[in-house]
């Protein structure tokens, strides 16, 4: 009888134990769930922020292989409030219908991929205060002009995979024809090649690219609700969204955006676009 409770009291012993540890390492995975992200940015001693590499002017990469564009200079202005130097930045390029899942498998801390807000993506992903305005705009060639959606009907649309394009026209108009691709260089490219009609997309974009492109013209130039485009941060990081609302608020403030303007997209789009039909004041 002694021996079996002396067994029986080991056991209780051993499970205990086992008990204690499992509920420390949940502690400690409870404790790394929860760590600060911006004390973890801080110490990794970069912010990793998501960005178009083919989307000028508002993330593409330059001839010497440096990225470039209007959200780029926003990031860098970033990194310099965050961690005291713009350099300390790590650029991450990305597609658009991958932004959600770079968020979601922590491969970035912030999106600044020209993502617009939508209902949607609202359910994925925190969006942070707003930088920019945005409408979807149609670019056709000048010789077959795309007007109205009715002159869509029996044409080949081309958008990217994962935009508010490729919704807008499948909720809407799932009559329409679209031909669909992952990066803004294959659409482009299918358009002047002919593949395609017409091509959705941001009018900010479309505005830059039918002027470095003579022969093709955005003759839609709104379509749809004006939206809005923001920073994004993974669901549930309350500390880094509101970090980043603060700073847009007070990047606003002192007229940054402005001047991001005046230094990546006038260059772009001349005098046919004004700041305050972009940018927030």
């Amino acid at each position: 009888m002694k021996k079996l409770l002396s067994i029986i009291l080991t056991l209780v012993l051993v499970v205990g134990a086992l008990v204690g540890c499992g509920q420390a390492t949940n502690g400690n995975q409870t404790s790394e769930e929860n760590q600060s992200s911006i004390e973890e940015i801080k110490a990794a001693g970069k912010v990793r922020i998501g960005v178009f590499s083919d989307k000028p002017p508002f993330g593409y990469v330059d001839e010497k292989g440096e990225n470039q564009g209007y959200d780029v200079y926003l990031a860098k202005r970033i990194a310099k409030d965050l961690l005291g130097d713009e350099n300390k930045v790590e650029f991450i390029l990305v597609e658009a219908a991958n932004r959600v899942e770079y968020l979601e498998s922590n491969k970035v801390d912030i999106i600044l991929a020209n993502f617009t807000v939508t209902p949607e993506r609202k359910e994925k992903v925190d969006f942070a205060t707003p930088y920019m305005k945005v409408s979807l705009g149609v670019v056709s060639l000048d010789g077959f002009p795309i007007k109205s959606v009715e002159d869509l009907k029996g044409k080949k649309l081309l958008v990217n995979k994962g935009t508010t394009a490729e919704a807008y026209f499948t909720k809407n108009y799932p009559d329409i024809e679209l031909v669909k691709f992952e990066q803004n260089t294959e659409t482009f490219a299918a358009l002047t090649d002919g593949r395609g009609d017409a091509l959705a997309h941001d009018n900010t974009l479309l505005f830059a690219w039918a002027k470095e492109n003579p022969g093709y013209t955005t003759f839609i130039s709104s379509l749809g609700d004006e939206d809005a485009i923001a920073p994004a941060v993974k669901k549930g990081d309350t500390e880094l969204l509101e970090w980043l609302n603060d700073e847009i608020d007070t990047l606003t403030k002192d007229g940054f955006f402005k001047e991001a303007f005046e230094k990546t997209l006038e260059p772009a789009y001349g005098d046919t676009v004004k700041p305050e039909s972009v940018i927030f004041n």
